[in-house]
């Protein structure tokens, strides 16, 4: 069974920093793109980070410069540094892998005060 579980979200304020870490479990995700999206209340879920095997990087406009995301092929996990977080990153972020993005976590609220 594929299963990919967040932790490390959390309540903080602006300009705090949060580090969120994502283990997949079932199936060896070494090959494939991981990512995270997130969801804020009343909006559509958004691409916020990925990275490829290779270690290439990809990242939203919002998050440019804040965030860093960093995988660990061996142990499955991909890891979401947030810092200089804003009101505008609270959502609940999500996990995600596969080249098409098949494979979700649950995710993980993540709320920034003003």
């Amino acid at each position: 069974q594929v299963q990919l579980v967040e932790s490390g979200g959390g309540l903080v304020q602006t300009g705090d920093s949060l580090r969120l870490s994502c283990a997949a479990s079932g199936r060896t995700f070494g090959t494939y793109p991981m990512g995270w999206f997130r969801q804020a209340p009343g909006k559509e879920r958004e691409f916020v980070s990925a990275i490829r095997r290779s270690g290439s990087t990809f990242y939203a406009d919002s998050v440019k410069g804040r965030f860093t995301i960093s995988r660990d092929n061996a142990k499955n996990t991909v890891s979401l540094q947030m810092n200089s977080l804003k009101p505008e990153d609270t959502a609940v972020y999500y996990c995600a892998a596969g080249e098409e993005w098949q494979y979700w976590g649950q995710g993980t609220q993540v709320t920034v005060s003003s």
